[in-house]
């Protein structure tokens, strides 16, 4: 059986990239969780999916111009309308010190230039050392800037390839930058890419899939994991079928 990754913490179910989302995959007896990252004019990692404030918080401006004191106590629930409580944005210091339960991280980053990644890939670096979670976090990115700086700097944690469109071959991609995981758009896991990425000695990883019957073929196909907004009720359906 696949393992399952919360998307966003428990995105279908709670206010994305927030503390209550976090906590409804916890609740749900999913420990390994998929989440996004971006820095703050002071160069702390938020856990927020845009580079824009506007569509979860209703405010203007962009992550990047704001301290991370100040992103703290923006309020980040419109992400999933009809949440009763106030949700801030969440620092990735925040979520590793709030739920030492969770077994698995997958930090994607939404990173750009060689400065910003290099700036990335220390801030991480520094956390899983000080939290000690270094077999428990996989950086993954589609940004070729960011997982190149990784290979060239050594980076000691392991990267992931985020792939959405496929134009070119992921699986070349992900060797060439010396990744672990390849993580796929579901649109692009086929019988053979898996079977392919797999012999590769990759780990697969497909989002987002929510759908029960998505859910059981890919099961069945043989991913080694899988990414959904409901991960109750991906417990409960591949529970149920094993």
């Amino acid at each position: 059986m696949p393992l399952i990754y919360g998307h966003r913490g428990a995105r279908g179910e709670a206010p994305e990239n927030t503390l209550a989302s976090f906590q409804k995959a916890l609740d749900a007896g999913v420990t390994r969780v998929e989440l996004d990252l971006h820095l703050s004019a002071d160069q702390q990692l938020m856990v927020i999916h845009d580079p824009g404030l506007k569509r979860t918080t209703g405010r203007r401006g962009k992550v990047a111009q704001h301290l991370a004191a100040d992103l703290m106590q923006l309020d980040a629930r419109l992400g999933l309308p009809g949440w009763p409580d106030s949700c801030p944005i969440p620092s990735l210091e925040q979520l590793f010190s709030h739920f030492p339960q969770f077994e698995h991280y997958q930090l994607e980053v939404k990173s750009g230039s060689e400065r910003q990644s290099r700036i990335v890939l220390n801030a991480v670096q520094a956390l899983v050392d000080r939290f000690e979670l270094q077999d428990k976090v996989v950086l993954t990115s589609s940004s070729r800037t960011l997982l190149k700086c990784a290979k060239a700097s050594d980076f000691a944690l392991p990267t992931g390839l985020v792939e959405e469109y496929g134009l070119l071959d992921p699986i070349k991609a992900a060797q060439r930058y010396a990744c672990h995981y390849l993580i796929l758009n579901w649109k692009l896991c086929t019988p053979q890419r898996l079977r392919q990425a797999q012999q590769a000695g990759l780990h697969v990883s497909v989002w987002t899939v929510n759908e029960p019957q998505r859910l059981r073929q890919l099961a069945d196909m043989g991913v080694d994991s899988l990414i959904t907004d409901y991960p109750l009720r991906a417990m409960q359906l591949l529970h149920s079928n094993a």
